[in-house]
Formats: C-alpha cells, sequence, structure tokens
C-alpha cells in the first residue's frame, strides 16, 4: 500500500513508518518539525516538511482519484499541562487540523484511516483495567481534542464509508533502531528516569508517595512501541468501510513508579538519585488497559512486555543518540 504518515518525525511516528517499509510498503511523511526531527524519518519514505491540515488536500488528490490506500495519522499537539495552559493550541492544532485531513481524506476518497488516540479520553477511570466502554471524561484539553477527533471521525465513517480505527496508546516506551523519545521537552517516565542516569538531570521526582498500591507510588501500563507499531499495520489490514473501530492498546499489566526507577537502574548500572514529592492534582494511582477487544478483532498480541527489555531498548536508543550528537560536533 502507499501510505501517507502524518508526524512521522517523531517518536511513535518514525516507528511505525519504519516498520511499514520493511514489511513493503510505500510511504510519505508529512511533519512540520514542530516537535519532531527530521533526522528521525527513516531512509526509504518520501518526505515532506509543511503543515498537515494545509497541505492534506493537495497531498491526497482530487475527487475519485486518491493518491494513497491509506493514512496514519500521529501529527498532534500532546503536552497535557500546556493543554491546560493553552487550550487554543490544542483545539486547533489537533482537532481543526485533523478536520482539514478528513475533508481531504473525504474528497479524495482515501479508503483507510488509522488515528493515534489516547487513554487520556478516559480521563480518572471508575475501574481498571480500563476497558473500551469506560466513560470517557477528559479532565484535560489535550484528552478532551482527542475525544473530539473520534467523534468526528465516527460521523465521517458513517457518512463517507471510511474505514477507520482509534488505537487508544496507554504509556508508549522503548525504542526500535534508531526510532525513538527524542524530544525536546520530555515528560514521559521512562526517558525522564534514563536522563537522570545520563547526568542530564539532577533527579527524578516521584509524585506522590502515599498512593492505594503495593509500593504506595502511581501504577501505569507500559507498551513497547513497536507492539504498537504492529497494532497499526493490523489496524489498516482490518479495517471496513463505514466503519470506525475503537480500541485500546496496552501491555495489560502495570508497573509502579519506583519499579520504573528500579528497572532503570538494573538496566544502566547507574545509581537514580530519587526525590519523593506530593501528588500531582488530577493523576489517577492506576491506569491499566484492557487490551482484550484489540487481541480479539485485530488478532494482536503484545510480546515485548518485560520492562528491563522496554527500559534496555530506550536505553540504547539514548546511547546512541549521544554517540551521534558527540560524532556531528
Amino acid at each position: 500500500m502507499k501510505l501517507l504518515v502524518t508526524g512521522g518525525a517523531g517518536y511513535v511516528g518514525s516507528v511505525c513508518s519504519t516498520v511499514l517499509l520493511e514489511r513493503g510498503h510505500e510511504v510519505v511523511v508529512i511533519d512540520d518539525l514542530s516537535t519532531g526531527n527530521a533526522d528521525a524519518v527513516p531512509a526509504g519514505a518520501e518526505f515532506i516538511e509543511g503543515d498537515v491540515g494545509a497541505l492534506a488536500a493537495d497531498i491526497l488528490g482530487n475527487a475519485g482519484s486518491p493518491v494513497f490506500d491509506g493514512v496514519l495519522h500521529f501529527a498532534a499537539q500532546s503536552l497535557v499541562g500546556e493543554s491546560v495552559l493553552h487550550p487554543e493550541k490544542y483545539w486547533r492544532g489537533n482537532v481543526v487540523t485533523t478536520i482539514e485531513l478528513l475533508e481531504a481524506i473525504r474528497v479524495s476518497g482515501t479508503p483507510r484511516l488509522v488515528f493515534s488516540s489516547t487513554a487520556a479520553t478516559y480521563g480518572e477511570p471508575e475501574q481498571s483495567p480500563i476497558v473500551e466502554t469506560a466513560p470517557t471524561r477528559p479532565t484535560n484539553p489535550y484528552g478532551a481534542t482527542k475525544l473530539a477527533i473520534d467523534h468526528a471521525i465516527t460521523s465521517y465513517s458513517i457518512a463517507h464509508g471510511l474505514g477507520a480505527t482509534s488505537l487508544r496508546y496507554f504509556n508508549v516506551a522503548g525504542a526500535y533502531k534508531s526510532a525513538g523519545e527524542n524530544r525536546v521537552i520530555e515528560t514521559h517516565l521512562i526517558p525522564l528516569v534514563l536522563q537522570v542516569a545520563l547526568e542530564q538531570r539532577d533527579k527524578i521526582s516521584v509524585f506522590g508517595t502515599d498512593w492505594p498500591t503495593p509500593d504506595g507510588t502511581a501504577v501505569r501500563d507500559y507498551i513497547h512501541v513497536l507492539d504498537l507499531a504492529e497494532a497499526h499495520l493490523l489496524a489498516l489490514e482490518s479495517s471496513v468501510p463505514g466503519e470506525h473501530r475503537i480500541y485500546n492498546l496496552g501491555s495489560g499489566a502495570g508497573f509502579s513508579v519506583r519499579e520504573v526507577i528500579a528497572a532503570c537502574a538494573r538496566v544502566t548500572g547507574l545509581p537514580i538519585n530519587v526525590e519523593d514529592a506530593s501528588r500531582r492534582l488530577g493523576d489517577p494511582a492506576v491506569l491499566i488497559a484492557s487490551s482484550d477487544k484489540a487481541i480479539a478483532e485485530l488478532g494482536w498480541t503484545p510480546t515485548r512486555t518485560d520492562l528491563d527489555v522496554i527500559v534496555a531498548d530506550a536505553w540504547q536508543f539514548l546511547q546512541d543518540l549521544g554517540d551521534r550528537s558527540h560524532a556531528a560536533r
């Protein structure tokens, strides 16, 4: 298939682009590089630098003659804290841009869409593991914009015959080959802890040590980015015209903050300076996905669920990134 990958210079988008190329697909990446890195776009992919919303109509083609067999839509603003301070950036950058993309998909007749959604659509869940039928009550504009997009995709699928899938990720981690997490503003726990090991940060803060969990720290579900990429391929291949399917993606297991820190210390063999801090407002104690629906309907099974394996891949990527940066000087 010939596939358009929006946000393909970012973390998940670049890994998925790499896997798509390995499976023999033709890949075109579009990214405005506001948070992505041009060198993350894999060799073999065509790269277009620019705004997805502004360029989608020209890229996807004219009515009745689609250029692409499908679109994988990763491009988004994704910092929860920033979304609270600057919601206008998120409603414009996420929702308006996606509506422009959906319009280009509709006009061109592009048949398939896979959307990068998020567990943030659920907000603070009432029960765990979280299933797709759980109430969606996002607690921040980031989650709200992703939920709004899911609603828009549903209506486009019903009205215009689009075969669409939304994948609601939990905590994505790890790396694949030369693709991994490399952000200017990092908010994810595993790379933050590894930055402490690399002496790029003084310490890692543990927000809350009195949660109702076995060791008092918050528990999260970590999914390896390569398992995530596999789910995107399966979603593309199984899309049904006129249907919008939604799946949670996680490992189905939970690891506490202290367990993650301990795994980072084991993998790196280096000390991790830890500071206990008070809880952050809005943080739930436990977030674990039920991926039963994806397993049953997509035939997807996460295979890289060992925390040390996930951390080791992320650690290798950061070390290689440092070596490349040093060599470029």
